[in-house]
């Protein structure tokens, strides 16, 4: 597994090593020690989700506020997405930053969201299955997101505006300039 600090410093891409012949292929999508090694701090992941999508579903910017924040490890089963993470930690330098992948079911890549990021994606293909690793259960309570067309991120999500499907929640969410509830780049969310 190669793992690739993005432009983001806490974000990363990981590519793992695909072992394939004429029966198919096997890959590594999880190795816990080495996953920690390069990311530098213990993450411990406790469910595992799955999502199946049609071109134009864009789901997002979804985040969750402490004590429930969540980490998140995302990769494409089959299809294609654009999965977008942005910097919401109030003090960081990358604040209202973002990066953004192409996931594959073909390149097996996954992209590492830490805590204090937004995160959504858009399926490209005609149909993606979604599947993530997150650190923190669901919690209505602390649920938040972030607008997905704030003029001020800016995010090309790669398709015309008027195709993208998205929730009633996902229509109506503020942008940064009017969030009041994010984090703080100072404080540890990992103890």
């Amino acid at each position: 597994m190669k793992f690739i600090c993005q432009s983001i410093p806490d974000v990363f891409v990981i590519e793992p090593q695909i072992h394939g012949d004429q029966r198919g292929y096997f890959v590594e999508t999880f190795r816990h020690d080495l996953f920690e090694q390069a990311i530098g701090y213990t993450v411990n992941f406790i469910q595992d989700n799955e999502s199946k999508s049609s071109q134009g579903v864009l789901r997002g910017l979804h985040f969750q506020l402490a004590p429930h924040a969540q980490s998140k490890l995302v990769r494409v089963i089959n299809g294609s997405v654009l999965d977008v993470a942005v910097d919401i930690r109030r003090g960081s330098p990358t604040f209202g930053q973002y990066v953004a992948v192409e996931l594959t079911g073909d390149n097996k890549k996954q992209i590492f969201i830490p805590r204090g990021f937004a995160h959504g994606f858009v399926v490209l293909s005609e149909t993606a299955t979604f599947a993530y690793k997150v650190d923190n259960y669901y919690s209505p309570e602390c649920d938040r997101g972030l607008a997905f067309d704030d003029p001020q991120l800016a995010i090309d999500w790669k398709l015309a505006t008027e195709t993208l499907l998205l929730s009633d929640k996902d229509n109506k969410q503020q942008t940064l300039a009017e969030l009041k509830e994010c984090f703080d780049y100072h404080t540890d969310y990992y103890e």
